[in-house]
């Protein structure tokens, strides 16, 4: 299946690890180019050198200002961008309880307001090219957690921008969707597992709970939802929420 990619320019938030690194990689195997967006300039370095082409703007996105600036130096760049993936952010365990009102800003600021501040700046450039929007959400969005206020509700706006987005720029045949992974492994789900006295025990308990192959979903099978969603074949696409997870949010338990 051609995605027609070739050529075309994908901005990545958090593109040099995880999903976001899958993706990256799976945009240059179909010749796309990636324009990778961090804070951490020797993991993007790292990425780059392992793709052999690509983009890296190192960045704090924080600020409207400093999406702002990654919009202009992007264009500036490659003198295009066709498509948005709105994905840096991490669980950052600001609880009800346990969180604070300081923790809570701070954290909204970490994972939500650059989605919103990267696509308002990269709009003339969408509409030019009717381009697509994916933003990567979270299953705490519609299971809960617990102890995770903060990520929780910027994830659930995140697939309530999805739809907003969706009608509103459906004049632009601008797309916009939304992925909600549940169990990926990723550096930073690594991360969480190794602070666990067994984190191979921790791992196997969680697996159980995953209906289809009682196995964790992989960052390539992300990128490829997130290459289909963003290439022409997905062209009457739009406001949808994309579960992959192996059933573990909608299927029951008990199989």
């Amino acid at each position: 299946m051609d995605l027609n990619l070739k050529d075309k320019v994908f901005l990545v938030t958090g593109g040099a690890s995880g999903i976001g690194a899958g993706i990256s990689r799976a945009l240059v195997a179909e010749g796309a180019l990636p324009v990778i967006v961090g804070r951490n300039k020797a993991k993007g370095d790292a990425i780059l050198e392992e793709l052999g082409t690509g983009f890296q703007i190192v960045k704090n996105l924080g600020t409207a200002e400093s999406c702002r600036e990654v919009v202009e130096e992007a264009l500036q760049l490659t003198g295009r961008v066709d498509g948005l993936v709105n994905n840096a952010g991490a669980n950052d365990g600001v609880g009800l309880e346990d969180g604070s009102p300081e923790a809570w800003i701070n954290s909204l600021q970490k994972n939500l307001h650059h989605y919103y501040y990267l696509a308002h700046y990269l709009l003339p450039e969408l509409k030019q090219r009717k381009g697509s929007i994916i933003n990567v959400s979270s299953k705490t969005a519609v299971t809960g957690q617990g102890n995770t206020s903060a990520y929780a509700a910027a994830k659930g706006a995140q697939l309530a921008l999805t739809r907003e987005w969706a009608v509103e720029l459906l004049p632009y045949h601008i797309r916009v969707n939304a992925l909600v992974p549940a169990e990926v492994m990723t550096p930073l789900y690594r991360t969480w597992l190794d602070t666990f006295d067994d984190p191979a025990a921790k791992q196997r308990s969680i697996e159980s709970k995953i209906p289809l192959g009682q196995r964790m979903t992989t960052c390539e099978e992300m990128a490829d939802m997130a290459l289909f969603l963003l290439s022409h074949r997905a062209s009457h696409i739009t406001g949808q929420h994309f579960f992959i997870d192996g059933g573990y949010v909608h299927l029951d338990r008990a199989l």
